[in-house]
């Protein structure tokens, strides 16, 4: 019987494949969690006081990390099921702000995509994430590199 919902393998990404994942709408609940969850109790997140008095922001902004997570969450449900082994390595850069209600998807290129010359029936591959708002606007990027799982042992032949 076939199991549905597996990762994509190290063949399935080869240098310049794109895709992009399903959106998620971020809620203030979601902030709330993230921001008891980590101990990231910055006023900018939770003293709703500031943020109208004081802040530029007009609206409740979300954690960068917790859109990063997101965004990582959207792509383990739907790319690395089985087959994402390891992560090694990543840059991140944050572009805009990011608010409750915001909708955000994940649009991905591989930028990097090679064996393992340690690990046999493994690739490595680096991407590049860029998470986009429901305006089209790109409000974080980044490129992690990931270990993934060969389809067979005979791609290291």
């Amino acid at each position: 019987m076939q199991t549905v919902g597996l990762g994509f393998y190290y063949e399935d990404l080869p240098l310049g494949r794109q895709f992009k994942t399903i959106g998620r709408t971020i809620t203030e609940t979601d902030i709330t969690n993230f921001c008891n969850a980590t101990g990231n109790t910055e006023v900018l997140f939770t003293n709703l006081v500031f943020l109208a008095e004081e802040s530029d922001l007009k609206g409740r902004p979300v954690p960068a990390p917790l859109t990063y997570c997101i965004s990582e969450g959207l792509l383990v449900q739907s790319t690395m099921q089985h087959t994402g082994f390891a992560f090694l390595h990543m840059e991140l850069d944050v572009h805009a702000p990011l608010m409750a209600g915001d909708t955000i998807h994940v649009e991905v290129e591989v930028i990097e995509s090679r064996l393992s010359k340690s690990r046999p029936n493994r690739g490595l591959v680096r991407t590049r994430n860029k998470v986009i708002n429901q305006h089209g606007v790109t409000v974080v990027t980044y490129t992690p590199l990931r270990m993934i799982k060969c389809k067979s042992d005979s791609a290291h032949e």
